[in-house]
């Protein structure tokens, strides 16, 4: 009875101390990246103002996001706010995306990973431009993500990432008072982003 009690014991004590190895931190981080969108138009707003160039609205603009979430030593899920705005030839644009993630890590050394993972969320897409009436539309967002994590201290660490997101929003562009001059679709969202994470 004495070797059951201690093997019991035994399998207790290795089963908290791995539980306790696997169990989430939560963290928190703060980011910046460059952001450039895809934005396709309509014909009629190609007719109207003489064939814009959207893509040159959100280009290499600059993009702050807020992120929180749980890790372990394997994988990691958080939530991402993030806002950017740009404006091109006549046509203000403003995006705000949120966005839930999960990724896997890597180990390259002891403290520094490679991840890789999958985002899904919604995004906003507002037109503001001057002399047109404001529009907005919340569309969805699928994308991937992938970088390298690098561990400062036991609890802070940073990173650099690239995420591709895909997204459906759209947002129409009609004179202040006036007609319809067409639409502009939000397809796709690239972006380089560097960001300080702090688990407690």
């Amino acid at each position: 009875m004495t070797s059951i009690k201690k093997m019991i014991l035994a399998f207790t004590v290795l089963g908290a101390s791995a539980a306790a190895q696997a169990a989430d931190s939560n963290f928190a981080g703060l980011s910046y990246g460059l952001t450039s969108d895809k934005v396709s138009k309509s014909s009629l707003l190609n007719n109207n103002l003489g064939h814009p160039d959207s893509d040159g609205v959100i280009a290499k603009d600059s993009t702050f996001g807020v992120r929180f979430g749980q890790l372990n030593d394997q994988a990691r899920y958080y939530a991402t706010y993030e806002y950017v705005s740009g404006s091109h030839n006549g046509i203000k644009l403003r995006q705000q995306n949120l966005l839930g993630s999960y990724d896997m890590f890597l180990p390259v050394t002891s403290s520094t990973k490679l991840f890789g993972g999958a985002t899904a969320g919604l995004v906003k897409m507002t037109q503001e431009s001057p002399g047109f009436s404001r529009d907005s539309d919340i569309g969805y967002a699928v994308g991937v993500q992938a970088g390298v994590l690098q561990q400062v201290s036991q609890n802070t660490s940073v990173e650099l990432g690239y995420r591709y997101l895909r997204s459906n929003a759209s947002t129409e562009m009609s004179e202040r008072g006036g007609s319809k001059q067409g639409s502009l679709n939000l397809d796709s969202s690239a972006q380089t982003y560097l960001s300080a994470n702090y688990a407690f």
